[in-house]
């Protein structure tokens, strides 16, 4: 699953830099160094376009650095020739509990995404054991959790399957499905949250986001989003987790305005309005 802000507040950058004696563990200390994909929205871009993008930008400036990019497609071989090659300091995105990279403190916490038109027969529908989807035609990205489900449902003789890996520079399986959903192609979708939720809202009419927090016996749909860094970077570690708790709200409201479906640790959806949270 590894994927317009005009700019950040102010305040966030007139912060105190901090310049932590971290030259042991980074290769640049006074620099950012991240790696990232090049065209994979609404995760990154090399025009800085996606939230990742944005966040680097928000912490660069309060870590006293400058802020530079190794592109590499995400694909089978991404963090050997990326993040443990040296030639960055920073992953963003890695699911918490992947021991391929050591990982921070979560930074946000989202599901897979059930998508469809609002004022079909689908609305309120929750999980994938609904009987209002016998019979339709679900999208699907191939080798993700949510095929379980869809397989135990009986869901999957009328369902298209998506690539799980894609050449990014060409096409997103995200970006296919919702407009296969515009079209009547399909007549719902299995998204990861921020691709779901980023889509829906480039949609021309409106599409429903619903996270799947109430399916049961099978993979977990729902997942903590954390940095990921090397198994050595014990103080750079550290830094960025105080980093996140520093700027957990603005970190949210960031998320929020890509239309990411942020939940709580109850599976509650999170809002820019503080009275709901």
């Amino acid at each position: 699953m590894w994927a317009p802000l005009a700019a950040l507040p102010g305040s966030l950058s007139a912060q105190p830099a901090e310049r932590p004696g971290l030259s042991i563990e980074l290769v640049d200390p006074k620099v950012l160094r991240v790696c990232a994909d090049p065209h994979n929205m609404p995760f990154s871009t090399e025009t800085s376009e996606g939230f990742e993008n944005k966040l680097a930008e928000m912490l660069a400036p309060q870590l006293g650095k400058g802020l530079s990019y190794t592109w590499y497609p995400q694909a089978p071989g991404f963090v050997r020739n990326t993040l443990r090659a040296y030639k960055c300091d920073l992953l963003m995105g890695i699911p918490q509990g992947d021991d391929i990279v050591q990982v921070t403190n979560p930074y946000y916490r989202t599901a897979y995404s059930l998508v469809f038109k609002q004022g079909s027969s689908l609305d309120g529908t929750e999980t994938l054991g609904d009987p209002r989807l016998e019979g339709k035609r679900l999208g699907i990205v191939a080798g993700t959790p949510p095929a379980d489900y869809l397989v135990r449902n009986g869901l999957m003789a009328h369902a298209k399957p998506y690539p799980l890996v894609i050449d990014t520079r060409v096409d997103s399986s995200g970006a296919a499905m919702m407009r296969d959903l515009a079209a009547g192609d399909i007549d719902a979708g299995v998204l990861w949250g921020p691709m779901a939720g980023y889509y829906a809202r480039q949609a021309g009419g409106a599409v429903a986001v619903v996270p799947l927090v109430k399916e049961t016996g099978g993979p977990r749909l729902a997942y903590r989003i954390a940095m990921g860094v090397r198994h050595t970077d014990q103080e750079w570690k550290r830094l960025l987790n105080r980093k996140i708790a520093e700027n957990q709200d603005t970190i949210n409201k960031l998320l929020l305005s890509f239309g990411v479906p942020l939940l709580d640790e109850n599976d509650r959806l999170l809002s820019t309005d503080p009275i709901s949270r």
